[in-house]
C-alpha cells in the first residue's frame, strides 16, 4: 500500500525521508518534488527498480531514464569526462532546471535504457529532493506520469497516474515552475538543446557565448 507524506509538515518530516530513502534503498518506487515537476524515481543502480519505473510510466527502453543527484561531487564518477562546456553549465545552472546529456563513465553497473553510451544528469533546486538524494545517492528519476499524459505538478497528480505502483508519495506542494527542465546535449560536436523548458535557449547561449538559434538547430558555429 502506497504511504503519502506531507514533507512540509515539521512533525512529519523526518519520518518522511526515512520512508522514502528505505524505499529506495528496497528498490521500490518513490515520487518526490522537484523544481521544475514531480518525478517518480529509484535507485539508479538497481536494475530491476528501473524496469519497474518503466513499466509503471508504460514506456520501453528507448525513452531512457534520467538520473537526478545531490551534489556536484557526484558527477566526477558518473561521467567519461567533465568538459569545459560541462563545467560552465553545472556552475551557471545547477542546481536547477537544466539537464545534461554527456557520456557516462565507462563500465557503470546500471541499465537506464538505450542510453548508447550516454547519460542525462540533473541537479534538482528543491530541498527535498536534494536531502533524499544525499541520503541515496543517485536516483533514476522520469516525470511522475504515465507517458503521453501531462507531467504532474503536484503530489496528487501523480498519485492520481500512477497509483499503487509507488511505494512512497513524498508531497512537497506545488512545484514552482511547473514545466520540464531544458535539455542540453553535450555528447556530440557541439552543444545543442533537445528540448527547450523551464530555462531558454537565450539564457544558455549567453552562458556558453553561443548563438541561440544554432543551439536551437545543432548548427556548427
Amino acid at each position: 500500500m502506497s504511504q503519502v507524506y506531507e514533507t512540509f509538515d515539521p512533525e512529519v518530516h523526518d519520518d518522511a525521508i526515512a520512508a522514502a530513502v528505505a524505499a529506495v534503498r528496497g528498490g521500490r518506487l518513490v515520487v518526490l518534488p522537484t523544481d521544475t515537476v514531480y518525478g517518480i524515481g529509484c535507485d539508479a543502480f538497481n536494475n530491476d527498480a528501473v524496469a519497474s519505473l518503466l513499466r509503471a510510466k508504460h514506456r520501453g527502453p528507448d525513452m531512457p531514464v534520467p538520473v537526478l543527484i545531490g551534489s556536484w561531487d557526484t558527477v566526477d564518477g558518473l561521467v567519461r569526462e567533465v568538459t569545459p562546456a560541462m563545467r560552465t553549465l553545472v556552475e551557471a545552472f545547477w542546481p536547477g532546471s537544466l539537464s545534461l546529456v554527456v557520456h557516462q563513465a565507462p563500465s557503470l553497473p546500471w541499465n537506464l535504457g538505450d542510453t548508447r553510451g550516454t547519460v542525462m544528469l540533473r541537479m534538482p533546486l528543491h530541498p527535498v529532493a536534494i536531502e533524499l538524494l544525499r541520503e541515496t545517492g543517485p536516483m533514476g528519476v522520469s516525470s511522475a506520469n504515465i507517458s503521453g499524459s501531462a507531467p504532474a505538478t503536484t503530489c496528487i497528480r501523480a498519485k492520481q497516474q500512477l497509483g499503487s505502483e509507488v511505494s512512497v508519495y513524498l508531497d512537497g506542494g506545488p512545484a514552482d515552475i511547473g514545466e520540464p527542465s531544458t535539455i542540453v546535449d553535450l555528447s556530440g560536436d557541439e552543444p545543442r538543446i533537445l528540448r527547450e523548458g523551464a530555462l531558454s535557449a537565450e539564457q544558455i547561449g549567453e552562458v556558453l557565448n553561443k548563438d541561440p538559434n544554432a543551439l536551437r538547430h545543432g548548427s556548427s558555429y
